[in-house]
């Protein structure tokens, strides 16, 4: 099974437009950027994308073109699903698998274009591109949003998704003990508390507490220096 970093950025990017901040302005100067967080998962000749972001056609692009076998959805804020357009005149349409929530939440735009739509229940395990897939609930308000967990039968990938500290129980036994785990850290905790993510301390002790083998911090805003450790980065790659 091998995991691609497509992106790591929160819902603007980084550089953020119109920033001239320390981390835009080295972004710029250095040609690094994070696009909108979405992962590649590849295991035995398939291709299962988490979540279309609104960078997916760059994401294809720097990924090799990847001819993309199925999506999942973990919920229906823009930065999360809005890229799934850019399949137009791409490729077959890939089914779309998410929480029935989520789909309810998401499809509706894509109307047009999707043709088949997989509503799965969270906490139960379902066979998709040979892997088996757990959606789990976290908490995101005030929309409806779900981590997804991927297990090729000896290593586990863990996404929590878009999350505060405050995880369901039910849902840390699923994320627990992960080989990977992905996490989000939008902010430094010198910046002001945010109700619907972790800061970038919190999702490191998120991690220990989880007891992840290892992790990579996604979803981080442009305050976030690109030498903080722990992070992940566009393109980062990961072999099990």
């Amino acid at each position: 099974m091998e995991l691609t970093l497509l992106g790591t950025g929160d819902a603007v990017g980084t550089p953020h437009v119109g920033c001239s901040c320390r981390n835009c302005t080295y972004a710029r100067d250095h040609g690094v950027e994070r696009l909108r967080t979405s992962l590649l998962i590849t295991h035995n000749g398939y291709h299962l994308l988490i979540d279309s972001t609104p960078d997916l056609r760059r994401q294809l692009l720097n990924s090799g073109s990847p001819r993309i076998d199925a999506v999942i959805w973990t919920h229906g804020h823009y930065d999360h699903f809005m890229g799934f357009g850019d399949f137009y005149r791409v490729q077959k349409i890939p089914p779309v698998y998410g929480a029935p929530e989520v789909l309810a939440s998401c499809s509706p735009v894509f109307r047009f274009l999707l043709k088949r739509e997989e509503p799965v229940p969270v906490y139960t395990t379902f066979r998709l591109c040979d892997l088996d897939i757990t959606l789990v609930e976290v908490v995101h308000p005030d929309i409806y949003t779900t981590g997804v967990v991927i297990s090729d039968g000896k290593t586990t990938i863990a996404y929590t998704s878009d999350t505060n500290e405050h995880i369901p129980e039910k849902t840390r036994t699923f994320l627990k003990s992960a080989d990977m785990l992905l996490i989000d850290g939008l902010f430094p905790s010198s910046f002001k508390k945010v109700e619907k993510h972790l800061n970038f301390e919190e999702a490191i002790e998120m991690a220990a507490i989880l007891d992840a083998r290892d992790y990579r911090i996604v979803h981080m805003s442009h305050c976030i220096p690109f030498d903080a450790p722990g992070q992940g980065n566009d393109g980062d790659v990961f072999r099990f």
